[in-house]
C-alpha cells in the first residue's frame, strides 16, 4: 500500500485550480456574468457577421426604430417645420455604421439628408440634397397639407403588421395628394403597406 506525500497532493490541487481558472477565463459562464447575459447583437454587428443578409433581416436588430430616427432628423434642422419624405435603412459598410438615411424637406423648399445611427439613435452626418431630383411630381406644400405625417403612417403600418418593424418609408403622389409606402420587416419576410394622406391603410 503506497502513501501519497502531502506536498505532492497540495501541488496537484494547486495545479488543478490554476487549470480550472484558465478555462473559466477563456470560456466565461454567461449565466454568472451579467454583462454577457442576454446581450443582443446590434444591426452593425449583424451586418459584419453575415454580409449576405438582406436589409430587412439586419434592420430587425436595430436598437433605434425608424419613427424615432425620423423624429431625431426632423428636430435637427436649423429651419422649423421640416417633414421627412423618405427614410431608408442601410447596412453597415467600411465607412458607415448601420443607419437610417432620412430626407427632410422644409417649407422654404430646402432638402437635407440626415444619417441617424440605427443602434445609438445619434446623428452622425448631414448632407444637403438637390431638391429638383425629388420634386418632379411633388411639391413641399403637398407634405404640409397631408393630414398624416410619415411618422404617423409608419405607426399605422406597424399596427397593420403586428410584430413587424418598419425599416423603409417613402412618399409618392396619388392623385392630388401624397401616399406613403412603408416596408415592414417581419419574422421571416418583409411586407409593403401603403397609407393614404388621411391615414387610410390601402393594402395588407
Amino acid at each position: 500500500m503506497s502513501i501519497r506525500h502531502p506536498l505532492r497532493i497540495a501541488a496537484a490541487a494547486s495545479l488543478l485550480a490554476l487549470t480550472a481558472g484558465a478555462a473559466l477565463a477563456q470560456n466565461p459562464d454567461l449565466t454568472k456574468n451579467p454583462e454577457n447575459t442576454g446581450r443582443a447583437a446590434t444591426a452593425t454587428e449583424a451586418t459584419q457577421k453575415n454580409d449576405n443578409l438582406k436589409e430587412w433581416q439586419v434592420a430587425k436588430s436595430a436598437k433605434t426604430s425608424l419613427a424615432t430616427a425620423i423624429a431625431t432628423a426632423e428636430a435637427k434642422g436649423e429651419e422649423k417645420g421640416g417633414r421627412a419624405i423618405d427614410a431608408d435603412f442601410e447596412k453597415a459598410d467600411s465607412k458607415n455604421p448601420a443607419h437610417y438615411a432620412i430626407k427632410v424637406v422644409y417649407p422654404s423648399g430646402k432638402l437635407v439628408e440626415y444619417g441617424i445611427n440605427a443602434d445609438t439613435g445619434e446623428l452622425y452626418k448631414t448632407e444637403n440634397q438637390p431638391i429638383e431630383r425629388y420634386f418632379t411630381r411633388l411639391k413641399p406644400a403637398d407634405f404640409q397639407n397631408a393630414k398624416v405625417s410619415l411618422k404617423d403612417a409608419i405607426a399605422l403600418a406597424e399596427q397593420k403588421a403586428p410584430g413587424g418593424k418598419a425599416y423603409e418609408a417613402e412618399v409618392e403622389r396619388e392623385g392630388k395628394a401624397v401616399e406613403y409606402e412603408i416596408k415592414v420587416a417581419l419574422t421571416d419576410r418583409e411586407q409593403e403597406i401603403k397609407v393614404g394622406p388621411d391615414g387610410t391603410v390601402k393594402n395588407d
